[in-house]
Order: structure tokens, then C-alpha cells, then sequence
């Protein structure tokens, strides 16, 4: 017998979605533990070494084992261990690492599990604990809670959240800040020149995107604002101008940090395509830059 154990499904919501479940604390109590168990709380953070704890109710016992992430490529592949405690410190009695893997299948998800136990006879154990049957039940939960997530017109909405180690403040900040916008908004490899920027509601930002040998003109014209909460932009841009995007911010206190979610609702472009352009792994190398940004911002 291996010491891995394998379960794979396709589940009804998008890339986005499943990620999203997986790693924004305030979705797992929705579906990460098999009925009638329950998950009480969750406490995530994506950087390898972070901590990745659930609190868990089995039968009236509560149970919170902290154990680290190990890798986390948003919306792809998300990796994580109970061998070490936060801080890389081991865990006597290890369980299991489990890797998560995420690929599209039309516009369904691919959902591909590996447990990966230190023995034999520790993976056939938890086979007899009922992997199988729990595992394929928590995935019928997390597709029916991803699928829910869609908006009015799931076909042209993509959504990424991200923990960043910083306060609300900081982060709107990062985001609101004349000087600072410009220093980190775009994905890899991309930086803005700004033509003109006011940043309030009715405001807007002018600027052209410069990367990879091209320059894209964009527009964003802020709607509303609420400070260190929430705000809402149009996005215009290429070489028409035309409205491209509406997009919705959310800033939302997570431990000692931000949770930050960012979804987009295209006006003339469907999901699949805006996947196939790569605008989902743009979107989380945007919002990367912007966590190493408001982290360096004074508290």
C-alpha cells in the first residue's frame, strides 16, 4: 500500500470560488467538515511557514491543531502539513500533508486531493477512519458553498481574495494614497505612469500600464468609498476606452491583518476568456504586490 491517498471530483463554481473557500477563514465553517461535524473557525495565513488551523466539533469535543502552509500558487495548488506547528516547529505525532490542486474543467473545477501520510499503515489507517466517504462529502459541501458565491452573472465575474499582514488602515491606505497606488497597482513585471490621479469618490485615476514591450491606457473612476471598508471603481482602458469592468473591494479586519477580496464584473468579455488572458493569476500577483507594499507602511 502507498502512503498516499488520492480523491478527485469536479465540482460546479469556478477556480476563483474553490480557492476562495479554501483559504478566506470566514468560508470554511461552510463546508470544511462533514455533517453533523462542525468547523468553528479557521485561521489563515498563505505564506509558507504561515499558520493553517481549523477549530473542529466532533461529537461535543472541540479540537484545534495548528499545523503551516507549505505552498499556496492562488487558484492552483495549495499545500499544507500538520508535521510542524507555526514557527517550524515539529509536531511529534504528524498526521498527514495534504495537497490541494485546482485546474479548470470547462467552467468547473478539477478538484485533485493527495494525503500524503509518513507510514503504511498511518495511510491505511486513515482509510479505515473513512477518508473516502469524508473527503467525497466535505467536496459535494465546498462545491455547493463555491457555487453559491456567484454573483448575478457568474460568467463574466472572477473574484480573488488575499491575507495581508497588515491593518485595514494600512492597506487602505496603500490603496487610497496618491503617492502609493502607483508604486505597486499591475501584476508582475508591470509598473503605471500616471497622467492624472484623484482618489475620492467621483474621482479617477489616469494612467497607462507599461509591461512586457506594450503600453495599455486605463481609467478608473471611483465610485463609492468607505473608508478602511469598502470601495468601488470602473475600469476603462486599451486603446478604445470603452467600460471594460466594474470592480468591488472589500477590506475586512482578519486576525491581526486584512482579508482583501476584489471582484470583477466584465461589461464585454465572458469568465472563460478573461481566464484564458491569465486575468485571474494577474489579479493575485496585483494584490501580492499590493501586501508587500502596505506591510512596509509604518503602524
Amino acid at each position: 500500500m502507498s502512503t498516499d491517498l488520492h480523491f478527485s471530483r469536479v465540482l460546479p463554481a469556478s477556480r476563483d470560488l474553490v480557492w476562495a473557500c479554501w483559504t478566506d477563514p470566514a468560508l470554511i465553517p461552510l463546508w470544511f467538515m462533514p455533517k453533523p461535524h462542525r468547523a468553528l473557525s479557521a485561521e489563515i495565513d498563505l505564506r509558507p511557514g504561515g499558520i493553517f488551523c481549523v477549530e473542529m466539533e466532533v461529537e461535543g469535543t472541540v479540537m484545534k491543531e495548528p499545523g503551516v502552509v507549505l505552498e499556496a500558487i492562488p487558484a492552483q495548488r495549495f499545500v499544507f502539513t500538520d508535521t510542524y506547528a507555526p514557527g517550524w516547529k515539529p509536531n511529534p505525532e504528524p498526521f498527514m500533508t495534504a495537497i490541494i490542486e485546482f485546474s479548470d474543467a470547462g467552467d468547473d473545477t478539477r478538484y485533485d486531493v493527495t494525503v500524503r501520510h509518513r507510514s503504511e499503515e498511518a495511510a491505511r489507517r486513515h482509510e479505515e477512519m473513512g477518508f473516502f466517504e469524508g473527503w467525497g462529502t466535505v467536496a459535494g459541501q465546498l462545491g455547493a458553498s463555491a457555487a453559491a458565491l456567484r454573483g448575478p452573472d457568474p460568467e463574466r465575474e472572477i473574484r480573488t481574495t488575499r491575507h495581508i499582514d497588515a491593518p485595514p488602515d494600512l492597506v487602505w491606505k496603500a490603496w487610497t494614497d496618491p503617492e502609493l497606488l502607483p508604486k505597486w497597482f499591475g501584476p508582475d513585471g508591470y509598473h503605471c505612469e500616471t497622467e492624472e490621479i484623484d482618489i475620492r469618490p467621483g474621482g479617477r485615476w489616469r494612467f497607462t500600464m507599461v509591461g512586457e514591450g506594450q503600453r495599455f491606457p486605463n481609467l478608473h473612476e471611483f465610485g463609492e468609498m468607505e473608508a478602511g471598508k469598502r470601495l468601488t471603481y470602473r475600469l476603462s482602458g486599451f486603446e478604445d476606452m470603452r467600460h471594460h469592468a466594474d470592480v468591488e473591494v472589500e477590506f475586512t479586519p482578519e486576525g491581526t491583518g486584512t482579508r482583501i477580496t476584489m471582484r470583477l464584473t466584465f461589461k464585454d468579455m465572458k469568465r472563460a476568456d478573461a481566464m484564458a488572458f491569465g486575468a485571474l493569476e494577474k489579479g493575485y500577483e496585483t494584490l501580492a504586490k499590493l501586501a508587500a507594499v502596505a506591510r512596509t507602511l509604518p503602524r
